[in-house]
């Protein structure tokens, strides 16, 4: 069930930002919050996901916003957001997924952001008259085409099914080389144009749409804690990139709009909102993980969001007066392994992981000056690296308003539903 992120005097709490001003507060009227239910609990600030989504609102200047549904994994909270004037429509990881939104009433505008290859999914579409109305699939070759071809031929489909070309954001240097995410083939305006003109030729198709994300100015940080060099570097980077980007896209965009009607074209993400929207081409951002604020997005110069998402785990044992260790938390994100892929231990404040076990899959010894303090039964805060992924260790994440549970919502995994 929807709950409302625009009522005034929530807006007005948010206004306060207590994560910033006061965390201490913050995290204590959590732990308050949730002190009778059993860790572990994952637990979503109203105050901070209202503040979140409208300062996602203002960056992107009016242009509308395509909820990533990646990064949410909650019915509720999606339909939440999507309330407010100046969201948009949802983009979906999988098919399966994006067909289960459409059809539970979620958004009648829904963009797969991957090519699927899920062939039950794709005659559970077809088959559809009203997913068939509000989804949009991702292609970037005739390969993709002709797999939709055999799993359900053009004759034996409620509609003709929409299609999104995927055109590569990625900047390629004879210096720096591949700079980006390895994801669509089709880099050059002439090759989206030409895959357009192959879309416009298929029985059974009908073309909709373009998206680039652009995942090295979107999901990198510029600004990372403690590395001023990297983060120089980086920025330099996205400049030259962002530079390449907004005249080669502008052509691409061109090129496909002389032979097709477009209803959309998706580009950016959370971390270039400001960029993006700037794009005469462009007619709409995607966002998720802004509005969940994980650690991830702690490195930013352009904005900074509200961590409006947290795990608390339990103490349970003293190892030796110095430390103390907590049941589970091994919630590694995705991603290449290293350090940046684990949690971060939020509060109290003072603490660190044991060098040599980290973060665990049934227990995490903590060191620092904050875990002599720290007894039996006490709650440790984390924060996940990556939205969205969070969700997926839950059925249920509590909403929290006023330093008081308020509801549950049940994630997809909580709805018996995992999609990838």
């Amino acid at each position: 069930m929807a709950f409302d992120l625009g009522a005034a005097t929530l807006r007005a709490r948010a206004a306060e930002q207590t994560w910033r001003t006061d965390p201490e507060r913050y995290w204590t009227s959590l732990s308050s919050a949730t002190r009778e239910l059993p860790a572990p609990v994952v637990a979503l600030s109203v105050e901070a996901l209202s503040w979140n989504a409208h300062d996602l609102l203002r960056r992107a200047g009016g242009l509308p916003i395509r909820v990533a549904s990646k990064s949410i994994r909650v019915r509720s909270v999606l339909e939440s957001v999507l309330a407010l004037p100046g969201y948009r429509g949802i983009l979906a990881y999988t098919l399966d997924e994006a067909v289960w939104l459409a059809e539970s009433g979620v958004s009648d505008d829904v963009v797969v952001a991957y090519p699927t290859a899920n062939r039950a999914a794709i005659r559970s579409l077809a088959s559809s008259e009203r997913a068939s109305a509000a989804v949009s699939v991702m292609i970037d070759s005739a390969a993709q085409l002709d797999l939709i071809d055999a799993a359900v031929p053009p004759a034996e489909r409620a509609a003709p099914i929409r299609v999104c070309l995927d055109f590569d954001a990625s900047w390629r240097t004879r210096a720096l080389g591949h700079i980006g995410v390895l994801r669509s083939p089709v880099h050059e305006p002439a090759e989206l144009r030409a895959l357009a003109e192959l879309v416009l030729r298929r029985d059974g198709f009908a073309l909709v749409g373009v998206m680039s994300y652009e995942a090295q100015i979107a999901g990198v940080t510029d600004d990372p804690p403690g590395r001023p060099l990297n983060g120089a570097l980086m920025r330099a980077v996205q400049r030259a990139s962002g530079a390449e980007l907004v005249e080669r896209r502008a052509r691409a965009i061109a090129a496909v709009r002389a032979v097709a009607d477009l209803e959309f074209v998706n580009g950016g993400g959370t971390g270039s909102i400001e960029r993006t929207v700037s794009e005469g081409a462009v007619t709409e951002v995607a966002a998720g993980s802004g509005l969940f604020g994980p650690r991830l997005f702690d490195g930013y110069r352009s904005f900074t969001p509200a961590p409006a998402t947290a795990f608390a785990l339990d103490v349970v044992r003293k190892p030796s007066a110095e430390t103390a260790t907590l049941l589970g938390g091994g919630w590694i994100a995705s991603g290449v392994a290293g350090a940046d892929r684990s949690p971060t231990l939020a509060w109290p404040e003072g603490l660190r992981f044991a060098p040599r076990e980290g973060a665990g899959e049934v227990q995490t010894p903590l060191l620092g000056r904050a875990a002599a303090g720290l007894r039996a039964g006490d709650r440790v805060w984390l924060r996940h690296t990556k939205s969205g992924e969070i969700m997926e260790h839950t059925n249920a994440a509590v909403l929290v308003q006023e330093a008081a549970v308020v509801d549950e919502l049940p994630t997809y995994r909580g709805e018996g539903r995992c999609f990838l």
